[in-house]
C-alpha cells in the first residue's frame, strides 16, 4: 500500500548548514524546536571538527529566514562537571511543560561508557538545569510527553539490546526516577521499511484521536541504512498501547541534500510545530544540514487514524 505524499519540502531547503555557523563545524543537524518569545528556535546539534556534538540555539522570526545562531553552545561537550557528556550532547527533543512553566530537554549524552538518556530544563534557553541521567547506556531517542498521564510523567526511549532496537515508554513521578517500562513500537523485521530499528522522532502531539508521533525507521539495503519517517497513534491515557501504526513510510530521503552527506539517505526529525493547522517538521538531512517539510495537520491525523488498515500486532 503506497503512502501518500503528505509533506512538502520548503523551497529554501536546506535552511541551515555549516555556512550559516559563526564557528567552524563539520555538520549541523537533528534540531529540537520550540516557539520562544514569538520566534522559532531550533536547538541545533552541531558537530565540531573533533567530532564532538554541542547543542546550539538558533532563532528566526518566521521559522525560515535570517537565522541568528548563538556563538556559544547552550550545552557543550567535554565539560569536566558532566563526564557522561564527554563526547557530546545529541539529538535534543524539546517539550513545553505548562505544569512546570518550562521546557524539558530530553537528549542523548555520549561518553566512553556509551549513550545515555539525559533530561534538563530551561525557562529561556539561555541557561539550563540538568536533571541528570534518566536512563543508563545504551539508550537514546527520548521524548517527554507534555503532560502527566494518569498522574505520572511518560518518556519515550529506545534501549539497545543487542540487535533489538524498539521504542519503549517509561513512567516517573518526579522526572528523576523512571520505571514501569513498556514496549510500544517494535522494529518489524524482514523487508519492512522500519524492519531494522525504530526510534522516537517528534515530541508526542496530543489530539482527540490519541498521541500522534512521527517516528523514524531504518531498513538495510545493500549494506547501507536508509532512515525514513512514519506515523503512529498512541492511547491518550495508556501511551504504551498503540491505536494505529501506519504501514508505510510517509517521508523518504529524495533530494540530494538528504541522500549525500556524512551519512547518506537520512531524514531524521527531533521536533515539529503545529501552526495554523500545519505541521512544520524540522529535520536533519544526511547528518550535515537542517531542512523543513510542511504537512496539513488534519490530513496527517486522518492518515494516521485511518481504520482502513488494521494495526500491526505486537509480536
Amino acid at each position: 500500500m503506497a503512502s501518500p505524499e503528505l509533506f512538502a519540502r520548503h523551497e529554501k531547503n536546506p535552511l541551515l548548514d555549516v555556512h550559516n555557523m559563526p564557528f567552524e563545524t563539520s555538520g549541523v543537524y537533528n534540531p529540537g524546536v520550540a516557539e520562544v518569545d514569538g520566534k522559532v528556535m531550533l536547538l541545533l546539534r552541531v558537530e565540531d571538527r573533533q567530532g564532538l556534538s554541542h547543542l546550539v540555539p538558533a532563532f528566526s522570526d518566521d521559522g525560515v529566514n535570517n537565522w541568528q545562531v548563538r556563538p556559544q553552545p547552550l550545552m557543550a561537550a567535554g565539560a569536566h562537571a558532566h563526564r557522561y557528556e564527554q563526547f557530546g550532547c545529541e539529538d535534543p527533543r524539546l517539550t513545553r511543560v505548562d505544569e512546570l512553566d518550562c521546557w524539558v530537554i530530553a537528549y542523548t549524552a555520549y561518553s566512553p561508557v556509551g549513550a545515555a538518556v539525559m533530561l534538563a530544563r530551561t525557562h529561556d534557553f539561555r541557561s539550563v538545569e540538568r536533571l541528570g541521567m534518566a536512563l543508563s547506556p545504551n539508550n537514546k531517542d527520548a521524548a517527554l510527553f507534555p503532560r502527566r498521564v494518569r498522574g505520572k510523567w511518560a518518556l519515550l526511549h529506545r534501549p539497545m539490546a543487542g540487535d533489538l532496537q524498539h521504542i519503549w515508554v517509561a513512567y516517573s513521578e518526579d522526572l528523576v526516577h523512571w520505571g514501569q517500562h513498556e514496549c510500544v513500537l517494535p522494529e518489524r523485521g524482514g523487508p519492512w521499511w522500519d524492519g531494522v530499528k525504530v526510534g522516537a522522532g517528534t515530541v508526542p502531539i496530543e489530539t482527540p484521536e490519541g498521541w500522534l508521533i512521527v517516528y523514524h525507521g531504518v531498513k538495510m539495503l545493500g549494506g547501507n541504512a536508509i532512515y525514513r519517517l512514519g506515523l503512529a497513534l498512541l492511547d491518550l491515557e495508556e501511551p504504551h498501547r498503540v491505536i494505529r501504526r501506519h504501514p508505510g513510510w510517509v517521508f523518504n530521503p529524495r533530494e540530494d541534500y538528504e541522500r549525500f552527506g556524512e551519512r547518506g539517505n537520512i531524514v531524521f526529525t527531533c521536533g515539529a510545530l503545529v501552526r495554523d493547522d500545519k505541521l512544520w517538521m524540522y529535520y536533519g538531512a544526511a547528518d550535515v544540514c537542517v531542512a523543513l517539510a510542511i504537512a496539513d495537520f488534519s490530513t496527517l491525523l486522518q492518515v494516521a487514524a485511518s481504520r482502513d488498515v488494521d494495526p500491526v500486532p505486537w509480536p
